[in-house]
């Protein structure tokens, strides 16, 4: 079974086929801005959450860690503070411009790829994380497989998303703030067209993602039958999973 997070046709690409081009040429153009824009998003707290939420899924000193769609490498870097030097790190994403941008902040190795298709051996890693990329994969099923085959066992996935928020006043406040009023503040304060469109895209494609019970139902289909949710102040989602 397949199960995509996104519809094959958006206002940003006419079938499936396209949107893997669309979505890395706007993340190239982007890479400059992008940490700058996602500092505005987030009103400059993005860090203490990934933070928080890295520690509240265990993640700790020595573990072997692989962050699929590390991009320049925002949730990487507090992986890297937690795990130490005895651990061991491995970014994953489709834009070398994204990698580029953060290869030289922090220490790790960076691989160019998808996380539908890992080009690691099975039982590699004590922690598996991904970051506000999940909506990107081609194949929600096939991207949770290969995550449980690259686990040792034992070993914990944590997914980061934000959702559609639940009620009728918070679904518009989260509309109009991700879709207007960051887009225009990245444009102002960046210059760069593509880097507002990244932006757009973020809002664009948390309201068209599969549901929470959707991705909880392709997370236990593929081998991980505890898969859990937690909602954090009704926008953050942290899916956590265990290998058995």
């Amino acid at each position: 079974m397949s199960q995509a997070p996104l519809p094959a046709e958006t206002r940003y690409w006419h079938c499936a086929g396209e949107r893997p081009a669309v979505v890395n040429a706007l993340f190239d153009q982007s890479a400059p801005h992008y940490d700058r824009a996602c500092a505005i998003m987030s009103l400059g707290l993005g860090q203490r959450y990934r933070r928080d939420a890295l520690a509240r899924a265990g993640v700790r000193a020595n573990a072997r860690v692989l962050d699929v769609g590390v991009g320049t490498g925002l949730l990487a870097r507090e992986i890297a503070r937690l795990i130490g030097p005895s651990g061991r790190l491995i970014g994953l994403d489709p834009s070398w411009n994204m990698i580029a941008r953060g290869r030289d902040r922090f220490d790790a190795r960076f691989v160019l790829g998808i996380g539908d298709r890992l080009p690691f051996a099975e039982k590699r890693f004590d922690f598996v994380t991904m970051g506000y990329a999940l909506r990107h994969v081609e194949d929600l099923d096939a991207a949770f497989a290969e995550y449980r085959r690259v686990l040792a066992r034992g070993g914990r996935l944590l997914l980061l998303e934000i959702s559609r928020p639940e009620s009728a006043l918070g679904l518009a406040f989260a509309r109009f703030y991700f879709g207007t009023i960051v887009p225009l503040v990245t444009r102002l304060t960046t210059g760069s067209g593509s880097a507002a469109e990244l932006m757009r895209l973020y809002w664009d494609t948390i309201a068209r993602c599969v549901p929470p019970a959707t991705i909880l139902a392709s997370l236990r289909r593929s081998g991980f039958p505890s898969a859990e949710r937690t909602v954090v102040h009704g926008i953050f989602s942290e899916y956590v999973a265990v290998r058995g």
